[in-house]
């Protein structure tokens, strides 16, 4: 299959995206890839992109075509103008540049925003192809669990154009059971609708990795990491009540690795409430580099906000983290608690619980070690049952294929 993907987001920045594209590449299909620049999250174009853009025009064997954006900068106005922007870019930019490109189906990757689909159907409906759609946030929800938009018209307005994106679509993955009954809510014909979740990369099975460097090693010492992106949704506020609680606790130790529009803020408040010396801020870096961080830890953090819409949320960081064979600490509501119980993979709590955190902290601790290692063994057997790469990736490459069959026998 000649496959076109739709995603904002992309190689140099760090997406699962990036290993679909990979692997479909190895698989023998033909790759397109039309987004835009990379400038996640510091919401400014990457240097490295800046000096030499045509070091970018290819990925593990697929094309890459990026259309004219505005990166993310600051501030919500921004961000909103960003989300237009990749949408005018997608529309206008995009048949033009991808001109003598004939796709079999087109793929849209959709951590958020949901906007990512306009072009994808605008695309589709030209090129006369399937367009299937992954959702992996849930617009309008999210939007008002956050508190980004609050009007029920323009929320109306967004769910108005939801509809339309999914009416245009072959097929409309969820990424957790959860979502199911939200996206029923916005298609036409619920028979579209499939659960698909997200897989536990492979990376983090490696074996004798050494230790990143950027943390230092600290004997005797408990310490939880929290490792992807620090924004609203992660509840950072409750993270750092439960660190203020065992802050003279000098056993425990927080390493956050990550980076996000809450960042600024994390900082400031670490230094604010004099917990600089409980919590390592380590940075951005590479998935491929994640391994060496995790083996810093003693456990793994995944944090939600209370909200109705995260509750069906399972983060993507979960599968990763399960597959690293390390206990997890899990500060949050519904389908990502439940699997983390599922798996008896860890200890879990209310979203926003920071009280409640830290007694996990320390009932985590006291366990004996050979208890910890069995409860990070429970998670990878469960990830390798349930979020497998390679039967995961077959699964997707199947839907891919109904969704090209579906379309001819409609038409």
């Amino acid at each position: 299959m000649h496959i076109l993907v739709v995603s904002q987001y992309f190689w140099p920045e760090n997406f699962r995206v990036n290993d679909l594209v990979k692997e479909w590449g190895a698989r023998g299909h033909v790759v397109t890839v039309l987004t835009g620049l990379p400038n996640y999250p510091l919401g400014k174009v990457y240097d490295s992109y800046r000096s030499n853009p045509q070091a970018y025009r290819y990925y593990e064997g697929a094309r890459v075509i990026r259309v004219p954006m505005l990166p993310r900068g600051s501030g919500g106005l921004r961000l909103i103008l960003n989300y237009l922007s990749f949408v005018v870019g997608g529309c206008l930019w995009g048949p033009v540049r991808l001109r003598g490109v004939q796709p079999d189906v087109i793929f849209v990757f959709e951590p958020s925003p949901v906007t990512v689909g306009l072009p994808a159907v605008w695309l589709g409906q030209r090129k006369k192809v399937p367009v299937v759609f992954w959702a992996l946030d849930l617009w309008p929800e999210t939007l008002s669990a956050i508190g980004v938009v609050r009007s029920k018209l323009v929320l109306g307005w967004v769910a108005h154009m939801v509809r339309y994106i999914y009416k245009r679509c072959e097929l409309v993955l969820g990424q957790s059971r959860g979502f199911m009954t939200s996206l029923a809510k916005y298609c036409d014909n619920k028979d579209k609708i499939r659960y698909f979740p997200s897989w536990s990369e492979d990376v983090f099975i490696e074996g004798n990795v050494q230790p990143a460097p950027e943390v230092p090693r600290m004997p005797g010492t408990f310490s939880v990491l929290f490792a992807g992106n620090i924004g609203e949704a992660q509840d950072m506020p409750a993270v750092l009540d439960a660190v203020e609680r065992l802050k003279e606790n000098l056993a425990i130790r927080w390493i956050i690795v990550g980076d996000g529009r809450k960042t600024e803020w994390l900082q400031t408040e670490v230094f604010k409430r004099g917990l600089q010396d409980r919590v390592v801020l380590a940075g951005r870096f590479p998935v491929e580099r994640m391994p060496s961080f995790y083996a810093h830890a003693d456990a793994l953090l995944v944090s939600l906000k209370r909200d109705p819409v995260f509750s069906m949320t399972i983060p993507g960081k979960v599968q990763s983290y399960l597959m690293a064979g390390i206990p997890l600490l899990g500060m949050l509501d519904g389908e990502g608690a439940a699997v983390i119980r599922d798996a008896d993979a860890g200890l879990t709590c209310d979203a926003g619980d920071g009280e409640g955190l830290a007694n996990a902290v320390l009932a985590l601790a006291a366990m004996p070690v050979e208890v910890r290692q069995r409860l990070g063994l429970n998670g990878r057997h469960y990830a390798q049952q349930e979020f497998g790469r390679a039967q995961l990736m077959d699964r997707l490459e199947g839907m891919l294929a109904e969704a090209v069959a579906l379309r001819k026998a409609n038409a």
